[in-house]
């Protein structure tokens, strides 16, 4: 694993420590539930935002490095997103599954959030190098497209959720039209377009 991996795989694990301390000597409130839910959702958007946000920013400072840490950002997105979904399962459905699908057609925030789980699902699944070669690389990047649609749906999600101060969901839904819509104008403006690096190189 190379460095910046590393760094990115150590950084991206504190907050799960910081939780899990906080946890164990009951500083989290008179709800740990909904502050161990509350806080593995918001790091799940918190990593799909830095995963949407790597080609922008690989463009515009021309950093292309961050190309490497980019697949292992969208695995941690998901790999909150995995704590937050069991979280709920867990704990408030207590694994009965046939309540889970009933909330879900009950609470359509609920339903914003299992899209945007399934829709990271099959990224984490052909994250690695032999599914790459297997899908070939226009399919797979094709496919990881989808991680646009689940961010999306990830801050509908936390925006119902919100009832009063919808602040942070707004700072969310801001940071992913963003995002894609950088992505889009990069897609469609005229081919010749001006040096976007603010730092070229001499």
């Amino acid at each position: 694993m190379t460095f910046p991996k590393v760094v990115v795989f150590v950084n991206a694990l504190i907050p799960l420590g910081l939780l899990l301390w906080d946890l164990y000597h009951k500083r989290v409130g008179p709800n740990p539930l909904e502050f161990a839910t509350r806080t593995t959702g918001m790091l799940t958007l918190v990593f799909l935002s830095l995963t949407v946000a790597v080609t922008p920013l690989r463009k515009i400072f021309g950093i292309n490095s961050l190309v490497k840490v980019r697949r292992m950002l969208g695995l941690f997105a998901f790999f909150y997103g995995t704590l937050h979904l069991l979280t709920y399962v867990w704990f408030d459905r207590l694994f009965n599954l046939l309540s889970v699908v009933q909330d879900v057609g009950r609470r359509p925030f609920i339903l914003a959030g299992m899209i945007a789980f399934l829709l990271m699902a099959p990224l984490a699944i052909t994250s690695t190098n032999r599914m790459v070669k297997r899908l070939g690389g226009k399919r797979w990047a094709a496919l990881h497209r989808l991680v646009y649609l689940s961010a999306i749906a990830g801050v509908i999600h936390f925006w119902m959720l919100v009832k009063s101060d919808i602040r942070l969901p707004l700072t969310f839904a801001f940071i992913v039209v963003f995002l894609l819509g950088y992505r889009l104008l990069a897609k469609y403006a005229p081919a010749h377009q001006p040096n976007t690096n603010l730092f070229p190189r001499e």
